[in-house]
């Protein structure tokens, strides 16, 4: 499943995009401890014990990619308000507004922003968001250690022109600003020895409904401007380090994922174009678990320095892939992208927040194992 790989870098067949379930004691000690009930030194080492819980499972399944689960974590995408002086006070809120739909909900069904939050003052960083979390990772496995991080203009949604007028009188300039520590925390990774590094940009694919696209715009971007700043800002996080250079780089498009619940649908097909070609990353974490996703069409539009990999196991529910469902599809989706650059992964994190999704652990392992069996049949063992 692991393998030199012609367009650039090492080819990794079974992938995962980052987040897992929270063991039950974790969530357990994090309410403790957010109440001061419980020690940082002893909420510590739950945290630790869980993050080694969670790489021995992908190790055990067979991946050669491992992520920490991003347990230590309130939600994908909360380590650069936890890290950074001048967001104000947020909760668990600010990363679940959203007109969210699906069966078997988990969780409050919310439709608005919350009131008040948003950066007010220039940000300065505390610390770095997720050097903790790969030394630990590094440091308990032999397999590759993916990071994440979140793509600079995913936090739009926290700039406000009357409350941030003051720090910035711009969206430019604060994204700007979110971008360039995020620059300084790649090099960060990268001295310290990260190889494997993915941008989360769910927001982009938001853009192909009407509503939420009308509430980036009114951000101050047209559609064009997104799907070209925005990019551009992607690609100063990423600093180069695209194709050819020591370090992968993964960029990974969904349609919302929490509680097992989506924003929006549609194909990939209106962005493809510009953002598979435009990013600087060499894989694309795109998501096919379903028909909201669209078919394979748009993946003529991925450049042959690129990975597609195909998120076709899904997230959301309990519900039983098979090898063979998964190899009908990566067949099909080889009609416009040849088979020697594609990959398989789940569609989503299994977890992208605290309140996780509405399946089992034993769900997940098995998901994961079928994924690695399914690249093996395909790709063969590497």
């Amino acid at each position: 499943m692991m393998e030199a790989d012609a367009v650039g870098g090492t080819l990794w067949r079974a992938d995962v995009v980052g987040s897992l379930l929270r063991p039950e004691e974790l969530l357990r000690a994090r309410e403790r401890h957010a109440r001061d009930e419980l020690p940082t030194p002893e909420f510590k080492t739950v945290e630790d014990r869980a993050v080694e819980s969670v790489i021995r499972m992908q190790e055990r399944v067979g991946l050669d990619v491992v992520t920490d689960g991003e347990l230590r974590r309130e939600s994908f995408q909360s380590q650069m308000v936890e890290a950074t002086e001048g967001f104000g006070e947020s909760t668990l809120d600010a990363y679940l507004w959203g007109d969210w739909r699906g069966e078997g909900e988990v969780g409050d069904r919310r439709t608005e922003r919350p009131a008040g939050m948003g950066v007010t003052g220039k940000l300065r960083r505390r610390r770095f968001l997720s050097v903790e979390e790969f030394v630990f990772a590094r440091g308990a496995t032999d397999r590759t250690v993916k990071v994440t991080l979140p793509s600079p203009s995913l936090y739009a949604n926290f700039w406000d022109p009357e409350r941030s007028r003051e720090a910035y009188p711009t969206l430019d300039g604060f994204l700007e600003d979110v971008a360039e520590l995020l620059r300084e925390e790649v090099r960060e990774l990268v001295r310290l020895g990260a190889t494997y590094l993915q941008l989360d940009a769910p927001h982009y694919p938001l853009l192909l409904d009407g509503r939420t696209r009308r509430f980036y715009e009114e951000r101050g971007w047209s559609l064009d401007r997104w799907l070209s700043r925005g990019i551009e800002l992607d690609n100063h996080v990423i600093g180069g380090r695209g194709p050819g250079s020591d370090v992968t780089f993964a960029f990974h498009l969904c349609r919302g994922n929490q509680g097992s619940r989506w924003l929006v649908a549609g194909s990939y097909e209106p962005l493809a174009e510009r953002i598979f070609g435009s990013v600087a990353a060499e894989r694309l974490m795109l998501e096919y678990d379903d028909e909201r996703s669209g078919d394979f069409s748009p993946l003529t539009h991925v450049p042959p320095d690129k990975v597609a990999v195909l998120g076709l196991v899904t997230t959301k529910s309990g519900r039983v892939e098979t090898e063979e469902d998964l190899t009908r599809r990566i067949r099909e989706a080889s009609a416009h992208v040849p088979l020697e650059r594609l990959a398989i992964s789940p569609q989503c994190g299994f977890a992208t927040s605290v309140i996780g999704n509405a399946l089992s652990p034993e769900d997940q392992e098995r998901k994961l194992e079928t994924l690695v069996r399914t690249a093996r049949a395909v790709w063969g063992d590497g």
